[in-house]
């Protein structure tokens, strides 16, 4: 499903975060947001799934204002998955993925052959139906992050929003969870990500925008758009590109500063 903003403004009072943007994110894209904190990456994340009302612009999902959806209709469609989510640890990984399930159910209505088909396959999907009967206080960090993006996908959502999903994980879990994304998009699920790891978003996103200051810096494919100059731009810190001899993907990493070069 498309997501779409139009001239889309957000702010916190009078402070202006994220300044006239818009963007086309076609069905079936998956897409890394990056730049340096407090550049409005997260509050555009929010700004996107309805969390966060514009102070002018639009966003739309599919063809519809997403505004004039019903909350649990957009949460039907949509999904986020905001960074580091604390609630939750005293629940089972099935007991939290259930959770999925609200938006699907009426008032006092019964589970149907529906729900449980779509618990199963988000735990399933997620690599975590060994693990449904477990505590969360009881999971590693990996394992966690898994149950939670299980209970993004028990709502059968067409759009998948997540803050930093791999923060806080070693380079296991980090290439775990990615790599569960990237099948997740390979099945049709729009997916958009916050990310700091620029060699993760290169390696597995399809298409980069870089937010600096509440402006989209630039937009495009990693090998187009991760060059040193514009990387220097966004961060404010010296790059350096290289190439990874087996893909050709972009590698970004910090060049040097003269007070860090050692003999």
């Amino acid at each position: 499903m498309k997501l779409s903003a139009r001239n889309l403004t957000l702010a916190y009072g009078a402070r202006t975060v994220i300044r006239d943007v818009s963007l086309e994110i076609e069905t079936g894209e998956m897409v890394a947001i990056i730049g340096p904190n407090g550049s409005g990456k997260s509050t555009l994340l929010r700004g996107l799934s309805r969390l966060h009302r514009p102070a002018s612009g639009q966003v739309f999902l599919g063809e519809q204002d997403i505004r004039s959806i019903g909350a649990r209709e957009v949460a039907r469609r949509l999904a986020i998955l905001p960074q580091s989510p604390a609630d939750g640890t005293d629940l089972t990984v099935r007991e939290l993925v259930w959770r999925g399930r609200y938006p699907h159910q009426g008032i006092l209505q019964r589970a149907t052959r529906a729900d449980y088909a779509a618990v199963e396959w988000a735990m399933e999907a997620s690599d975590v139906l060994a693990l449904a009967e477990r505590p969360l206080a009881n999971l590693s960090g990996g394992e966690r992050q898994r149950a939670w993006i299980a209970l993004a996908l028990a709502q059968q959502p067409r759009v998948l929003l997540l803050d930093e999903p791999t923060s806080f994980l070693d380079l296991q879990h980090q290439i775990e969870v990615m790599e569960l994304l990237r099948r997740l998009n390979g099945e049709g699920i729009t997916v958009i990500t916050v990310l700091h790891d620029l060699v993760l978003a290169a390696r597995y996103a399809r298409r980069i925008v870089a937010i600096s200051a509440g402006d989209v810096c630039f937009d495009g494919r990693p090998r187009d758009v991760f060059t040193a100059d514009a990387l220097e731009r966004v961060f404010r810190v010296p790059m350096i590109v290289l190439t990874d001899p087996v893909s050709g993907l972009p590698i970004p990493v910090p060049g040097y500063h003269a007070s860090a070069v050692t003999v």
